[in-house]
């Protein structure tokens, strides 16, 4: 008998390890699948929301975010590369790819979860980002990637048109930085138990059975 399990995880769309984390989440579930029964909900956070139209390349955007030389960022992106392969994802950014605003992406992404496809979009978004190079931020892409998951092209269109959704995820914003949320991904379990970072898919094993055990009142043996 399989238990019911409510994830938040929060994260942005312009966040590579949200994207090892996510796959390493859902890897983990498929694992766990006769054991827990999980509803996902993705909740906003943006890394950048200052960032302009035109966004930024990224190893000038990391040098001057993190004081990270040339040579880092490289070392970074092989790092990700690499746990990306881990868990079934394609990274192909490199030194020229760009850094974008991610609002509009968010506000798709609220609405998605009004219409069951959050996840789904949320794949083809990073996937957009990460592996197509595309911009988060460009209203006919984000069109054409909502209507690629199945939500309807004319709402999406009418949606990034105004600001509709805007103060609901900007509410939520505030909520999840309000509970203590300063990085990204942070998975929330049952709203009280978080995981950080882009964690291998065994610690996510790990950490639900612990989860779910002490929702039971028992304890996890080693």
């Amino acid at each position: 008998m399989s238990s019911d399990l409510k994830i938040d995880f929060v994260s942005d769309v312009s966040c590579p390890w949200c994207v090892v984390g996510l796959n390493g989440l859902l890897q983990a579930l498929e694992i766990l699948r006769d054991e827990v029964q999980a509803e996902i909900h993705f909740q906003p956070f943006e890394l950048n929301p200052k960032m302009g139209p035109d966004g930024q390349n990224i190893t000038e955007h990391i040098s001057e975010k993190y004081g990270s030389t040339p040579e880092q960022s490289q070392k970074n992106r092989e790092s990700i590369r690499a746990r990306g392969a881990e868990v079934g994802f394609a990274f192909r950014t490199d030194g020229n790819s760009r850094i974008y605003n991610t609002f509009d992406a968010h506000r798709l992404l609220h609405w998605a979860g009004l219409e069951g496809l959050q996840l789904p979009l949320k794949e083809a978004l990073f996937k957009a980002c990460f592996t197509d190079g595309g911009n988060p931020s460009d209203h006919a892409q984000l069109t054409q990637i909502a209507d690629s998951v199945g939500l309807n092209r004319q709402r999406a269109e009418a949606i990034l048109a105004c600001d509709e959704f805007a103060e609901e995820v900007r509410e939520e914003e505030r909520l999840w930085l309000q509970r203590g949320v300063s990085s990204v991904p942070t998975v929330v379990f049952n709203g009280q138990y978080a995981v950080t970072g882009g964690q291998p898919v065994e610690t996510f094993v790990g950490a639900i059975r612990q989860i779910m055990s002490e929702a039971r009142g028992g304890s996890v043996s080693n």
